[in-house]
């Protein structure tokens, strides 16, 4: 072996210095790559491990079910929603209210018309009307924001507050 570097015009004992120099070169980055790989080992360890020593798995396990509970609650609100929103075609949704005196020896304003409408003005007014000794309830069905009988001007004035009721809420926005 020494004949070919010889040939050559080159020292053997450059080439084995050159050598050494390379192999001590690459056993530092050897031992600097285990030492990179064993901190990574450890990070890795501890990740896997959890924060309180819990493994990962069991948290990927209980983040799954807690995902699953989610979804079952979600669809038992979509299924409420579309009740909901089924149903609101007949519910009453807007309300007026014209409290009075009915009689003038009553003070107070304790007589009232209240007049329960759905979205297309339909439902109907209660009025109570109060003097001394008795309460007495009225009851007018309105179809379409129209009574089919004569309404008193309180009457008239509550179902006028139901049907623009929330109106004016729009206005502001």
């Amino acid at each position: 072996m020494s004949g070919i570097f010889e040939s050559m015009g080159i020292d053997s004992g450059i080439v084995i210095v050159v050598l050494l120099i390379l192999t001590i070169i690459l056993l530092i980055n050897v031992v600097s790559s285990n030492m990179r790989l064993s901190r990574l080992e450890r990070k890795y360890k501890m990740f896997m491990r959890g924060g309180d020593a819990q493994s990962l798995e069991k948290v990927f396990v209980r983040k799954f079910a807690q995902i699953d509970r989610l979804y079952e609650a979600k669809e038992d609100h979509d299924h409420d929603i579309s009740f909901i929103k089924k149903n609101m075609n007949v519910m009453f949704s807007k309300y007026g209210v014209e409290k009075y005196d009915a009689f003038d020896d009553v003070g107070g304003k304790l007589s009232f018309a209240l007049a329960l409408l759905d979205k297309n003005n339909t439902g109907l007014i209660l009025n109570a009307v109060h003097s001394r000794d008795n309460c007495f309830l009225y009851l007018k069905e309105i179809v379409k924001g129209e009574s089919y009988v004569v309404l008193s001007q309180e009457e008239v004035e509550a179902l006028r507050k139901a049907v623009n009721f929330g109106l004016g809420e729009i206005e502001k926005e």
